[in-house]
């Protein structure tokens, strides 16, 4: 199994009572860090994804959790981000409670195996809707001092806000998850487009951006900005920089900082891990 660890020496397993959590939470992988609330300071951060690239069973993401000496812990805040590309927006205004899975069948089938779950968005002003496995959602259940679980697209968003600037033309974002990819842009901080696509490689999201481009009349001189699953001169950035003018990676954004020993990790793979905490209810 893949494995990746970070940790701050000052990390004390005795007093996570006084650390906040954040877990990102699917089949794809489970990744999780520790923010420091005394210094703001996140101190630790481990990832584990299925081997071959497969996807983890309920079963061993609930083994994955109960044999990791951390996750069993309680934390004075735990946040839970549960990526899927499966999702509705509706403006707050429109919104009624009582229909949130009729708003989701308009675009998606409800399967008898998930539930549908509801996030409020400040911005834009908005209910995001979306589904999560059952088994994976009493997993996430079992986390202590932990708020209802979130769509990877509300931490994504406030990171956004914090980011954007209020004279920008556009802000277009790209975050990668491992099998799937959700397109953002604002214009003059005015939600345009917002959408997921399932992609098998590189040339898929390539595809997808560009045509969206053309289709929106955005100039290849803009800039788009990547978070997920990507880095500097792969595939994907070397392919967008042959069509774009701009590539760059998004930074996180939020009243926090990191220990010295995250100096050469790439932040913006785990944007929303480190951006839930800010945004949690």
């Amino acid at each position: 199994m893949p494995f990746i660890e970070l940790f701050d020496e000052t990390l004390d397993i005795n007093s996570t009572e006084n650390y906040e959590l954040s877990v990102q939470l699917c089949t794809d992988n489970i990744s999780f860090c520790i923010l420091d609330g005394i210094r703001n300071k996140y101190i630790l951060l481990r990832s584990f994804t299925p081997d071959n690239y497969r996807h983890f069973t309920p079963g061993q993401l609930a083994e994955v959790i109960t044999k990791d000496d951390f996750l069993t812990k309680n934390y004075k805040k735990t946040q839970i981000v549960m990526p899927s590309p499966r999702f509705t927006m509706v403006p707050a205004p429109l919104f009624d409670p009582g229909k949130k899975e009729e708003y989701f069948a308009f675009n998606h089938v409800i399967s008898e195996s998930s539930q549908v779950l509801v996030n409020k968005i400040s911005w834009p002003d908005s209910y995001l809707i979306f589904t999560v496995q059952k088994p994976v959602l009493e997993i996430a259940a079992g986390f202590r001092q932990s708020t209802d679980p979130m769509h990877h697209l509300r931490p994504l968003l406030y990171q956004i806000n914090q980011s954007v600037k209020s004279t920008a033309e556009y802000y277009i974002r790209a975050h990668i998850e491992s099998d799937f990819f959700n397109l953002i842009i604002f214009n003059e901080n005015v939600l345009k487009f917002c959408n997921s696509f399932v992609y098998r490689n590189t040339s898929d999201i390539i595809y997808h951006i560009i045509n969206v481009f053309k289709n929106l009349n955005i100039r290849q001189e803009e800039t788009i900005v990547l978070s997920g699953y990507t880095e500097m001169y792969d595939d994907l950035y070397s392919g967008l920089a042959m069509y774009i003018r701009g590539v760059r990676f998004a930074e996180p954004a939020g009243p926090f900082t990191f220990s010295y020993v995250f100096n050469d990790t790439p932040l913006h793979k785990y944007i929303n891990l480190f951006t839930a905490l800010s945004c949690g209810s």
